[in-house]
């Protein structure tokens, strides 16, 4: 019988495989599957009982050639899966199967590639756009006159209707600041329903940690929340200086700091000024505060004293 090494006449070599594994002719892989496990085991135990009676080992001549059996039944069956998947999928092509076939080959084989290199060429034009928005941006900001006042608004504010589209808030602030060039600004939203307030103070608190604005614009809650903080710059020298003719009473309000004992005045309630009526915002009330390290203290202290000549 062949060894099955060679192919020969397919047909008598397929049916003498199942037969010297006792199975009859196109028997379903399963039944292959475990008649070869079976031999296998009676294999394993003829040759552990040699081992154990104390002779010597001796190769089966028989089991190799189950095992041939065994392999060439196995790869006739994937060969013949793989003619009729091809055929299925490459046989409407008629006589250019074979180059659709390859053609499906290579782009399944180098497709994972074929993505990463565009991913790549995606990354890299990205990083160009990305740098030279970046370089316009950084021109744009060098042709701007510096700041004269940064100012951070935290709160329960929110822009109206008649706010422009760029820049309200800057706009409104030179406007009553004509002498000034330009103001920054930012705007953390912080709703009172404290329902909602978790991720609105989540943000509050990186602001106060990653920012520096000159001043503070804030509602009474979040002054209280922010003052004990130690963010603030005491303004007790100032209430007794060039502002002490404009405080009326209520207008400087104290609090003592996470730190300090001692009762202080860190913020100005400017909620009957014209900072209401000059803002395009939604607001209920505003106390001004300098922050500790601001760049601009002066400017800011002339904001305060500004506003503070229009209070009703």
């Amino acid at each position: 019988m062949s060894n099955f090494t060679n192919w020969g006449d397919e047909v008598d070599d397929l049916k003498q495989a199942y037969e010297r594994l006792g199975l009859p002719e196109l028997a379903p892989r399963e039944d292959v599957e475990k008649r070869y496990t079976t031999l296998m085991r009676r294999e394993r135990s003829r040759a552990q009982q040699q081992q154990d009676s104390g002779k010597e080992s001796s190769g089966n001549d028989e089991f190799a050639l189950i095992t041939g059996a065994y392999r060439f039944i196995l790869e006739y069956e994937d060969r013949k899966t793989t003619e009729a998947f091809n055929e299925q999928e490459y046989g409407k092509y008629k006589g250019m199967a074979d180059k659709a076939q390859k053609m499906d080959h290579f782009w399944r084989y180098y497709k994972f590639h074929t993505l990463g290199a565009v991913v790549a060429v995606a990354l890299i034009i990205y990083g160009i756009i990305s740098f030279v928005n970046y370089r316009e941006e950084q021109a744009y900001l060098a042709s701007l006159p510096p700041v004269d006042l940064e100012v951070s608004f935290m709160g329960n504010y929110y822009l109206n209707e008649s706010a422009e589209k760029e820049e309200p808030l800057e706009k409104a602030l030179l406007a009553a600041f004509p002498e000034w060039k330009r103001f920054k600004t930012m705007m953390t939203p912080v709703p009172e329903d404290e329902a909602n307030q978790y991720a609105y103070m989540q943000k509050a608190v990186l602001m106060l940690a990653t920012e520096n604005p000159d001043i503070y614009v804030m509602d009474k809650n979040i002054f209280q929340w922010v003052g004990v903080q130690g963010v603030l710059k005491p303004l007790d020298d100032a209430a007794e200086g060039e502002l002490k003719p404009l405080l009326k009473d209520g207008l400087a309000l104290k609090l003592k700091t996470e730190e300090d004992t001692t009762e202080r005045i860190y913020g100005i309630d400017l909620s009957e000024s014209a900072l209401v009526t000059d803002l395009p915002l939604y607001k209920q009330d505003m106390v001004v505060g300098i922050r500790a390290n601001a760049k601009n203290p002066d400017k800011a202290l002339q904001f305060i004293k500004k506003y503070l000549e229009t209070v009703k």
